[in-house]
């Protein structure tokens, strides 16, 4: 019976191991899709082609083939007419590596996927959340050239709503595959009364929800709205927020209102934090404690990058940085949810 249990045990550090790997992963994949929309080079590929567009263009005939197929479309023709080859290789050069890093993911969790089954290392109730994770991943994958298909029409950019769909699939995708791999290899805390098991599910809640309010100001480039922090234009509450012709959709379509609601959730964000680390400082369980710590210092950061992606107008190193803190705050957010649930 011990030899079953430490096999049992070793599998499942195994299949750990792995699901955090793909989710290093899928973080980078987060970050490097940011980078694409943040030097607007999302539509340099014009063509969908998930086995032969593993290889790019190798000499200077396939490269002005395609080109000449972006040509063809709205963003040249009304954004970057008469740009350079070497102008469109440096755009070319993040929309490939943003679709070859989808494809290592999907290399990355299939291969060891099948291997862990052939070998009969997942235990029987993983199973079904294993085959809802290649199957997400598939459709994360249609979703992209969804977005990508939506900017090739009539108007040279991608709808702000599928970017988001695409931004908030990942990230679903990533909580899955953290939360499963956490619960295989995390010890059980010791049990505490009172541990805010609800607060922290709500932590967690707006940090997506937060999320997916950053997408669409990047859809829409709303964070240029203004450079100021913590006014803006010199007004706490600024003119013209429900602006224009759009009523309720001035939530979701007005690039000033989606500025002011992405700072004013931020503000939820961090009281709630500040609340849970309230709550957990004095925790008798030391990992729990840590956790608390880690989901503070996590969310201030995060908002101080945003601030200073804010006051810089947007630089796309100090944005990347933002992409990928608010992330590490997703993932410090569900290990403090994994550590009061358990």
């Amino acid at each position: 019976m011990n030899a079953y249990l430490r096999a049992k045990d070793r599998n499942n550090r195994h299949v750990a191991v792995w699901l955090f790997v793909v989710c290093a992963f899928v973080f980078a994949m987060i970050v490097v899709g940011g980078v694409t929309r943040l030097t607007e080079s999302g539509l340099s590929m014009v063509h969908w082609k998930p086995i032969s567009g593993i290889i790019p263009p190798l000499n200077e005939a396939e490269w002005m083939t395609e080109f000449d197929a972006y040509k063809r479309y709205p963003e040249y023709q009304t954004v970057n007419h008469g740009m350079s080859l070497e102008e469109f290789k440096n755009i070319f050069f993040w929309e490939y590596s943003h679709r070859l890093l989808g494809r290592l993911i999907g290399f990355a969790f299939a291969i060891p996927f099948f291997i862990f089954l052939f070998r009969k290392k997942i235990k029987r109730a993983l199973k079904p959340h294993l085959w809802t994770m290649f199957i997400l991943g598939g459709c994360q994958g249609l979703l992209g050239w969804w977005m990508v298909k939506s900017g090739l029409v009539d108007r040279p950019d991608v709808s702000h709503y599928r970017l988001t769909a695409h931004l908030g699939l990942a990230v679903l995708i990533y909580i899955y595959m953290f939360w499963m791999a956490m619960k295989l290899v995390l010890p059980r805390s010791k049990k505490a009364l009172g541990r805010p098991k609800k607060l922290s599910r709500i932590y967690v809640v707006l940090l997506f929800i937060q999320i997916l309010l950053g997408g669409l100001v990047a859809g829409l480039n709303a964070g240029l709205v203004s450079d100021t922090w913590p006014l803006m234009f010199g007004q706490l509450i600024p003119d013209g927020l429900f602006a224009g012709d759009g009523g309720l959709m001035n939530i979701f379509n007005n690039p000033l209102t989606l500025h002011f609601e992405h700072r004013t959730f931020a503000y939820i964000v961090a009281i709630v934090a500040i609340m849970l680390w309230w709550k957990l400082k004095g925790d008798t369980c030391e990992t729990v404690r840590m956790a608390s710590h880690i989901v503070l210092m996590s969310v201030l950061l995060q908002m101080s990058i945003g601030v200073l992606t804010v006051i810089n107008m947007v630089p796309i190193t100090i944005a990347a940085a933002h992409q990928a803190g608010a992330i590490i705050a997703l993932s410090a957010g569900l290990y403090l949810l994994n550590r009061v649930n358990r």
